[in-house]
């Protein structure tokens, strides 16, 4: 599974893009669901969000849903903090 995160917005309107392939990791059966509960939760255009407040979009094998602060809902959380920490 190839999931991406792009982040948009924040005071300094700085975009941030990460991957991560969970094909070879231990841990892949963790990231599957944390993947599927976010997109499950996501949105299919972009949310208005907060001012200086970030934006997301997710995208797991070719599928993108949308997301932005403050209203992530938690494995959206960490899904994108585990994809931006550890994404190359």
């Amino acid at each position: 599974m190839r999931i991406q995160v792009k982040r948009t917005g924040g005071f300094a309107g700085i975009e941030r893009h990460a991957e991560v392939d969970t094909t070879a990791r231990p841990d892949a059966r963790e990231w599957h669901a944390l993947a599927e509960q976010a997109l499950a939760d996501g949105r299919g255009t972009p949310p208005i969000g907060v001012p200086d407040g970030f934006s997301y979009q997710i995208t797991v094998d070719g599928r993108s849903v949308y997301c932005a602060d403050p209203r992530l809902t938690e494995e959206q959380r960490q899904l994108i903090t585990r994809v931006l920490k550890e994404g190359s």
